[in-house]
This record gives structure tokens, C-alpha cells and sequence, in this order.
């Protein structure tokens, strides 16, 4: 198997660095300060039970791993905004066109380096969340989804970058699109159930509410298949309890989810489904970076503007 070109040639030159032995310093250090205010807080917690404290740190995995996440989330799409439009800053991303490389490659070869780097930050914190591991008594196989997880938000993350930095001339206003993206993931998967709540009661409280309609309306929280927070919390509740958010919601419902929606939220499938839309957006930013960044479609672009004109 052929390695990228770009991944093998950033990767060489990213090692030599001092600065990414900072950042693993830094990233350790917050993930030591974590620990040592979890720890402090479970035991003010088992301070006066007599509860036995190891039972408690298994909440070591979830406060570790989420932070871990975080931090992947803010950093990556830093490192993937400024690849293309960093490349255009320093005059070097023509250069980098008239190579053998096809625009994807190109793409791909950013997208690789940054998840490379992710992985690397990982690996270095496995001294401190095996902790909760060979103390919390968890099983190991935990391990083995923190580490997909962690890759499936690495190449998230690193999609949106990609995207931004084809899209935008500047590092800092590639840097600025990315949090916007993130915001339409975040908050903007949120609005439409929010609005859609707001409309059910009224309708409820009025003359013409119809159940049934209610039950087809729920197909809109779909949109919460798309929402990072929302998939975090699912996944940390199927690895420290066994059980679905989702199910426990069916449970409580007065007429259960219903179409779509309930066929996603049985059992384990909401997660299983949302990994493969965020897998598919993702390939799909990569596609369009990809094209914008394509010379050949520059020049026709170009061309169709001369027959205009």
C-alpha cells in the first residue's frame, strides 16, 4: 500500500518540530488537571459513605474521555483549516496542484495528517485512562470504542476543516467558518425540534390538535442524528449503563416513537445510524473540498464566463 505523499512528507516534517512535543506536553497536563479534580470530587463524594471508593472511579472514564473529545473537537479543525488556504498564503498551493496528485489525494493526504497527529495525542493518554480501566474494573473492550469514537470525531472534525480552508483564501477566516459549522451542527440540529415543541403545545392548547399528527411530527428529531453532543451522551450511556437514552425515552412516552423515529431509537441503532450519517457527511465535505479545489474545473468555470461575457 502506497503511502500519501503529503501525509508521508507532514508527518516527517511535523516529528522535527518542537512544537508537537508542546502540544502532547500541554495536552497530558490538561488531562493530568482533569483526573486530579475528578478524583478530588469523588472523594468528597464517598467522604462520608461507606460506599467502596473503587466503584466510584469508573466516572474517571467518561470525565477523561470527554474531555479528550473536546479537545480534538477544537483543535483539529485548526490544524485542516489552515492546510489549503495555508498553502495558497505561502504561494505554494499551485505547486502543490501540478503534481501527479489528483485534487482528493490532495484532500485526503491533509485530512490523514491531522487524524495521524489525533491518534498520537491519543496513544499518550492511554497511561492515564487505563487508570480507570485497572481501578474502575471496566472492561478493556471500552477502550477499543473510546479509541473509534475519538477517530470517527478526528475525521469529523477534520472534514469541516478541509472544507472551510478550500472555501476561504485566509487561515483565520477558514479557523472562523469551521466553528460556524460546528455551530449549525450543535445548535442548529436543536432549533427545528425546539420550534416544533413550541408548536405542538400551541396547537394543543387550542381547538385543532390532532394526535396522530403529533406522532408523524416526531420524525423531525432525525435532526438530532447529526448532533455531536447529542451522540456523545448516547454513547456514554450505552458504555456506562448497557441502556439506550432513546429507549428509556420510548419507555416513558405516552404513544412511543413512531416511523422513522422509532425504528432508529430501538435497541442500539440510533448510534449505529448516526456514526454512518456522520461518516457520510463527512465523506461528502471531502468531495466537495475536492472539487472546489480542482484546477480543471477552474478553468471551465473560467471559460463558461468568457462565452458570457
Amino acid at each position: 500500500m502506497r503511502l500519501n505523499p503529503i501525509v508521508k512528507k507532514d508527518v516527517r516534517v511535523q516529528s522535527r518540530s518542537i512544537k508537537i512535543s508542546f502540544g502532547v506536553f500541554a495536552y497530558e497536563l490538561i488531562l493530568a488537571l482533569v483526573f486530579f479534580f475528578a478524583m478530588y470530587l469523588i472523594q468528597q463524594e464517598n467522604m462520608y459513605l461507606y460506599d467502596n471508593i473503587y466503584s466510584s472511579l469508573v466516572a474517571l472514564y467518561p470525565a477523561l474521555a470527554l474531555t479528550q473529545f473536546m479537545i480534538l473537537g477544537l483543535i483539529v479543525p485548526v490544524r485542516t483549516a489552515s492546510s489549503i488556504s495555508g498553502e495558497r498564503e505561502r504561494q505554494t498551493f499551485d505547486i502543490m496542484m501540478t503534481t501527479g496528485m489528483t485534487p482528493f489525494s490532495v484532500v485526503t493526504g491533509k485530512v490523514m495528517t491531522a487524524i495521524v497527529q489525533s491518534m498520537l495525542f491519543i496513544a499518550a493518554s492511554l497511561p492515564i485512562m487505563a487508570l480507570s480501566f485497572v481501578v474502575g474494573g471496566m472492561s478493556w473492550s471500552y477502550l477499543f470504542w473510546f479509541f473509534a469514537v475519538a477517530l470517527l470525531i478526528s475525521f469529523f472534525s477534520a472534514s469541516i476543516g478541509i472544507l472551510c480552508s478550500s472555501l476561504c483564501k485566509k487561515s483565520v477566516s477558514a479557523v472562523i467558518m469551521s466553528y460556524g459549522f460546528y455551530l449549525i451542527f450543535f445548535i442548529g440540529t436543536v432549533l427545528p425540534p425546539v420550534f416544533y415543541r413550541v408548536y405542538y403545545f400551541n396547537i394543543m392548547y387550542g381547538n385543532n390538535f390532532s394526535g396522530s399528527r403529533y406522532s408523524y411530527g416526531e420524525n423531525i428529531y432525525l435532526t438530532f442524528l447529526l448532533n455531536p453532543a447529542v451522540y456523545l451522551a448516547e454513547f456514554f450511556s450505552e458504555v456506562m449503563t448497557g441502556e439506550s437514552l432513546f429507549d428509556s425515552f420510548n419507555g416513558v412516552s405516552s404513544s412511543g416513537m413512531r416511523g422513522p423515529v422509532g425504528l432508529v431509537t430501538t435497541g442500539h441503532n440510533w448510534i449505529i445510524v448516526s456514526t454512518i450519517l456522520f461518516l457520510a457527511v463527512s465523506v461528502l465535505f471531502l468531495f466537495l473540498a475536492a472539487r472546489r479545489i480542482d484546477p480543471a474545473r477552474g478553468r471551465m468555470e473560467r471559460r463558461k464566463a468568457k462565452k458570457r461575457a
